[in-house]
């Protein structure tokens, strides 16, 4: 899973994905990533979450022939209103984008969520491009979705809702369970 302003490496070597990847460089067009909910990822097309985020290959490699490493960067999420599996297996579909995250401060009963990031940043810097947000609600809420072990069907319910307080307010709540 990936929120907007994030970034997730993806190995590419599925030919329906490949050649999607190739069209999305050549056309500097976004691709979706949602989670799956049922199936798997590679082989016969999965059933993806209804809601997911449109991502963007910014750097790439190919270390050998049929091979393709990306760095996929999150942009906006969206809304899937009808899919259809194409012949070569790749799944496209009809989207709407929804309302970027309502922003906030951070709220005080999230100090914690901050701190943690923090230590996360401090220790895996590599994982997170600058600039740092840490007065974001949204920032941080989505930051440490991504890193967290969380459940998920419980990241997929935190990357559907559009407020930034309520998400970090409920990340605060999970990992404060024992």
């Amino acid at each position: 899973m990936i929120f907007p302003g994030g970034r997730v490496p993806l190995r590419i070597f599925e030919s329906r994905y490949m050649d999607m990847a190739k069209r999305c460089m050549k056309e500097d067009a976004p691709f979706g990533v949602c989670l799956i909910v049922q199936g798997k990822e590679v082989g016969e097309p999965a059933i993806p979450a209804p809601v997911g985020t449109l991502a963007r290959i910014g750097d790439w490699d190919m270390p050998q022939l049929g091979l393709l490493h990306v760095i996929a960067k999150g942009e906006r999420r969206f809304r899937i209103l009808a899919r259809r599996v194409q012949p070569d297996g790749l799944a496209v579909a009809s989207i709407e984008t929804l309302a970027e995250d309502t922003d906030a401060a951070i709220p005080g009963s999230c100090k914690t969520c901050v701190r943690l990031l923090e230590r996360v940043i401090e220790q895996q810097p590599a994982l997170f491009e600058p600039p740092h947000r840490l007065d974001s609600a949204s920032w941080v809420g989505a930051r440490l979705v991504e890193v967290l072990p969380l459940p998920l069907p419980a990241k997929q319910e935190l990357l559907e809702l559009s407020d930034a307080s309520v998400r970090l307010e409920r990340l605060n709540a999970l990992i404060g369970r024992p």
